[in-house]
């Protein structure tokens, strides 16, 4: 072992200042106390002491201290010879003598020439001798650490640096900072070393610096010296794959999304590839911070890098694939996953088996679920509900209740939600067996059932007509302090009208109105059951109710109400109805004022005529003013007849009631036949045609043919019409010479009877088909000149048509065109056969 000792200045300076023979004994003494350290022999100038120095690992300084021979000599002359061949004193640097050093028996372990110290920042390396020799990396190592630990940064810390007595390199750089723990002393080295002209970017040292940042927290400056980074990286284009995805890892598993992506983003711009481990931690980042869409893009450039994902993010990223509605991507990633020999978690399974059946893909759902059952894993509670609820609304019940068996096996209590979808989807779908057992289980777990529930088993058994079920449920859901809703009532209330229970249907509507509901529609509603049912005297004494409770109704339903009496027969009913409709400012259009003639048109008995009439006039339809005036005389009316019925269909808007006014004149030409009023069906029936309510009635097909068709015409109207256009087929032909190859009355098979027995009472040519009377224009011709017809047209009917004319009411068995009898009168077929 090499020792060596340091001369204190105080001992320097007695050997300089004084060197007398105290002295010189003091120096002597110093070297013979010391003989293991080195020999020291005196040049003919003076003594040099010579020690060597800590760079080339002896721990020993360089130093040269000459002590001149004349004792009267008092300052010191000290040299400094360097390696580069500079002296101190501008003389040579050569070192000539030798020098022995001994180990501690005294033995010579080495001899050769000095070692001499080096200039710092120029040379790399130490003399010895005349042998040149490398600094060792380890001590360049220990003295930079040694100077960065004690300065730690600011300019001191690069001042000592620059005094270095060695020009360092990046390899010493990069194994200080890995000694070097503190992160600021780390920094400040590396950014000195920045500032050499001996610096090269290294990734190693940008790694190790983000690692001590990083573990310090200090995110700000892993932010700094990224961007540093990467201006380094372009400047000399050096690649930092390690360092590039390492900063990503720290600021991902920080949480910082934005500067992370941001990160991200300039890597892949730049073009530098990004490893496995960097993706999986921005894609866990982004899941867990709710942003699947942005994971999905980053899964995207992962694809297309080749990179795969690990096992931690398969657990995250099919769950997030699953659940924003990507199914094919989330089971492509499960079959990838078990290919790779990973094992799927419970949460992967649960995701894949709750997002298939939302999505209706029940096959894959209970596949899923079969092949986790395979692995082991048990089904959760919330699973068991996710696939019951899927099976449910996809209508398959049968495999629902399967599940739900399973679940009760497997130990599981079924939650409210899950007891209420499974009642209420029996119930909707007439299982109201399994929907009251499974209703029953509820109520014994201690679940109270909410309205919906209770109303949509009330409501099922409603709609199938069990009265006794739905008030039991009624009456339960009452008990319990729970409101039934306006659907539930309304219900209810349906199904006891159309079971005719007026009393019970009673008194659930006069409590829905003591619970706050509007029951006015409601009460309109049973109403509307009877008049529907025809139970015209049970809707009677519910209006009746309603009136003596104060519940109004509408003008709709009481007309309704007053044509089902009108219908039935009741007029005495009927009239305070109809007054209760007009009294409320409706109008009475001409649709329901011809509904009432026509009602008068088929009455039989004389009462009820009488009835009628009044009805009539409480109309007060300004077509009631009209049929009155049109049976006065020409003095009252002071106008003819046929004035006065074209200034009544004058009034008449057809664009709204031509229906109506057609529907009129049927109605009414029926009544005037009836009454024997020949003359003014006439005219209404000219007035309407004129008037186009009947346009294709009369076609004239030059010498062709002329026809009439009366297919839409009631009866009356119908023999009024055949009378009036006959007659002026007559007039045509025999004042204008016109003859037709032949004439044709359209009647359908309905009125085909009719009209042919009318014709046939004046021996008419007309010869009868399935819908059509057909005859020749010549035949007709010459029929027409018989003075019998001629009467006939002009309305001069012999007597033996009173049986036809007078006593049409055996034709008339409803006044509505589209009914009519097709027996026809017995008179006048005796007398045929007569």
């Amino acid at each position: 072992m090499i020792y060596c000792r340091k001369l204190c200045p105080r001992t320097l300076y007695s050997l300089t200042k004084t060197p007398t023979s105290c002295s010189t004994s003091s120096f002597h003494s110093f070297n013979s106390t010391t003989p293991n350290l080195c020999t020291i022999e005196p040049d003919t100038c003076c003594k040099s002491f010579r020690f060597l120095s800590p760079i080339m690992g002896f721990n020993l300084i360089f130093q040269k201290l000459s002590v001149p021979k004349d004792p009267n000599f008092v300052n010191p002359s000290f040299s400094r010879n360097y390696c580069s061949g500079k002296n101190s004193d501008g003389g040579s640097g050569e070192w000539t003598e030798e020098i022995e050093y001994l180990d501690e028996s005294g033995s010579v372990i080495y001899s050769g020439k000095g070692v001499r110290s080096v200039e710092p920042g120029v040379d790399d390396h130490v003399m010895v001798g005349g042998l040149k020799k490398p600094f060792l990396n380890a001590s360049a190592v220990a003295k930079i650490v040694e100077v960065v630990k004690r300065w730690k940064w600011g300019p001191e810390l690069e001042t000592q640096l620059d005094k270095l007595q060695f020009v360092p390199s990046m390899t010493h750089i990069t194994q200080s900072l890995k000694v070097i723990k503190d992160s600021d002393a780390c920094l400040s080295l590396f950014r000195w070393a920045k500032r050499q002209s001996w610096y090269l970017p290294n990734d190693e040292c940008y790694v190790m610096l983000f690692d001590g940042l990083n573990q310090n927290r200090d995110f700000d400056g892993i932010q700094s010296l990224f961007d540093e980074m990467v201006g380094d990286s372009s400047n000399n284009g050096i690649s930092s794959f390690t360092s590039y995805n390492r900063v990503i890892q720290y600021l991902a598993k920080a949480e910082k999304l934005e500067v992370s992506f941001c990160c991200f983003k300039k890597i892949q711009d730049s073009g530098c590839k990004i490893d496995v481990q960097t993706y999986n931690s921005l894609i866990t980042l982004f899941l867990n911070k709710g942003l699947p869409y942005k994971a999905f893009e980053i899964y995207g450039s992962m694809e297309a890098a080749g990179c795969l994902l690990d096992g931690s993010t398969y657990e995250l990223m099919i769950p997030s694939l699953a659940k924003s509605g990507r199914l094919d991507a989330a089971f492509k990633l499960f079959q990838e996953m078990k290919e790779r020999n990973f094992r799927p978690g419970f949460n992967v399974f649960s995701s894949l088996v709750d997002s298939m059946g939302k999505a209706g893909r029940l096959d894959t759902s209970m596949k899923v679920y079969m092949e986790m059952q395979g692995y082991g894993l048990r089904p959760s509670a919330t699973m068991y509900v996710s696939l019951i609820e899927s099976y449910v609304k996809a209508g398959k019940l049968d495999a629902a209740l399967r599940l739900w068996d399973e679940m009760k096996k497997a130990g599981f209590r079924p939650n409210f939600g899950l007891y209420t979808l499974i009642v209420e989807s029996h119930a909707k779908s007439g299982k109201l067996d399994i929907a009251m057992s499974a209703f029953t289980d509820m109520e014994k777990a201690g679940f109270l059932p909410t309205p919906s529930t209770y109303s949509c088993l009330l409501e099922m058994h409603a709609a199938t007509g069990q009265v006794d079920s739905a008030m039991k449920l009624y009456n339960s859901m009452t008990n319990a302090g729970l409101r039934p809703g306006l659907s539930t009532y309304t219900s209810l209330l349906t199904l006891l009208a159309n079971k005719k229970l007026v009393d019970v249907a009673a008194k659930i509507l006069l409590e829905m109105k003591a619970m706050g509901f509007s029951v006015d529609v409601s009460a309109s509603d049973v109403l509307m059951v009877y008049i529907k049912d025809g139970s015209v005297d049970l809707a009677l004494r519910w209006l009746r109710f309603m009136g003596s409770s104060g519940i109004k109704t509408n003008n709709f339903i009481i007309r309704q109400l007053f044509e089902s009496c009108m219908k039935n027969g009741l007029y005495g009913s009927a009239k305070p109805l109809l007054e209760t409709y007009v009294s409320s400012a409706a109008k009475v259009d001409l649709i329901l004022y011809t509904s009432i003639l026509a009602h008068l048109v088929r009455c039989q008995e004389e009462e009820n005529e009488k009835h009628l009439m009044s009805i009539l006039s409480a109309t007060k339809h300004k077509a009631h003013s009209f049929m009155c005036g049109l049976f006065t005389g020409p003095e009252q009316r002071k106008q003819p007849v046929l004035s006065f019925v074209r200034e009544f269909f004058q009034g008449i808007d057809y664009e709204l009631e031509e229906g109506a006014a057609r529907y009129f004149v049927n109605v009414l030409l029926n009544y005037l036949v009836l009454m024997g009023q020949i003359n003014r069906a006439r005219c209404v029936w000219k007035v309407a045609y004129e008037n186009k309510l009947f346009p294709k009635a009369i076609v004239f097909d030059q010498h062709i043919a002329w026809s009439l068709d009366v297919r839409n015409l009631s009866v009356g109207a119908a023999l009024v019409a055949v009378a009036h256009t006959l007659h002026r087929f007559r007039k045509r032909m025999l004042y204008y010479g016109v003859v037709p190859r032949r004439i044709k009355l359209v009647t359908g098979p309905t009125l085909k009877i009719v009209v042919a027995q009318m014709l046939n009472s004046v021996e008419s040519p007309f010869e009868v088909s399935k819908v059509v009377l057909r005859a020749p224009g010549d035949s007709v011709m010459e029929w027409f000149k018989k003075p019998i017809v001629q009467q006939f047209l002009l309305n001069e009917i012999p007597s033996r048509a009173d049986i036809l004319l007078h006593k049409l009411n055996t034709l008339f068995p409803s006044s509505a065109p589209e009914i009519r009898s097709l027996s026809p009168p017995k008179p006048l077929m005796a007398r045929r056969t007569m």
